[in-house]
């Protein structure tokens, strides 16, 4: 008699804020679930308060995985969130139990359900180059010699303009086009994919509130503890919202009321991308959760 298949993965995408999180929790728990973050920033031993990390006691309650999996001394990029993704599927399906991808970084979605295309691996001579030119260098560049990605890339994001114009460097080719094999399609790794999201004003006020409860929960004091232990050296890390203008704030550059407003200015936009690139990258059920009522599994079960 054949065994019944492995249930598939649960993917769960959509802007930051929206209340991810917490449905997968619920979800996990009704269906026998364990959770991938796929989160990049999450990675990140330290960065707590500022990536709305899962508590300790969360994280006995349901497990997750790809959490605190990297130091502020290493590097981490999608190649790694591949590899270490696969173990963790592998492992939960031993269990006999179901993954649920929940996050908001959609490079490492597409890079774990399509790979990871022709890009080619660093250069740490040019990479060095490059993260010692001023970023207007940089974008004058990039405009040049690649106006397509010129023109949707996030130009406040150092490491992205980085690796595009590292790219083009090793390639002599627009990075654009690189990409250009990655579009809205059927993935290759069967699943149920369903993206969650809220309706904008009411997303705005999550973020707000967000912003003001990591604030007040200490994310000042924690960025200081983290640049002691080498945050400013992990050009990844420091741009992860929240700390990249709490960095800004500790070396004078605004005062802290400020600093509060720009985040949460920051942090608006970057939903916005996220949907955005959520919609035309990836072929989604999506679902609009309003207001403070719990989230409705119910409603996500019957899709999956």
């Amino acid at each position: 008699m054949e065994k019944n298949p492995a249930p598939p993965p649960v993917f769960l995408a959509g802007p930051t804020a929206a209340g991810k999180s917490a449905l997968a929790m619920e979800l996990a728990e009704r269906i026998g679930g364990e959770i991938i973050s796929v989160d990049s920033m999450q990675v990140y031993r330290g960065l707590d308060i500022g990536t709305a990390k899962p508590s300790p006691a969360q994280q006995r309650r349901v497990p997750h995985h790809l959490i605190d999996v990297a130091g502020l001394g290493e590097s981490f990029d999608a190649a790694r969130f591949i590899a270490l993704a696969g173990a963790a599927v592998a492992g939960i399906r031993s269990r006999g139990r179901v993954p649920i991808f929940c996050g908001g970084t959609g490079l490492y979605f597409k890079a774990f359900l399509e790979g990871l295309g022709a890009a080619p691996s660093s250069d740490p001579k040019i990479r060095a180059e490059l993260e010692s030119t001023p970023l207007e260098v940089l974008l004058t560049e990039l405009q040049q010699r690649d106006p397509a990605m010129f023109d949707k890339v996030d130009r406040r994001n150092p490491r992205r303009v980085i690796r595009a114009l590292e790219v083009i460097r090793i390639t002599g080719r627009p990075y654009s086009e690189q990409r250009a094999g990655w579009q809205a399609g059927p993935p290759a790794v069967p699943g149920r994919f369903i993206g969650l999201t809220r309706p904008a004003g009411e997303l705005s006020d999550r973020i707000r509130r967000r912003v003001d409860e990591m604030f007040a929960g200490g994310l000042v004091a924690e960025t200081e503890d983290l640049l002691r232990r080498g945050l400013a050296e992990n050009p990844t890390a420091l741009q992860a919202l929240g700390y990249r203008q709490a960095v800004e704030h500790l070396r004078g550059e605004r005062p802290l009321a400020e600093t509060i407003e720009l985040v949460k200015i920051r942090t608006r936009q970057y939903a916005k991308r996220q949907l955005t690139w959520f919609r035309r990258q990836m072929r989604l059920d999506w679902i609009t959760l309003e207001g403070r009522t719990p989230a409705p599994v119910a409603q996500i079960e019957e899709r999956i």
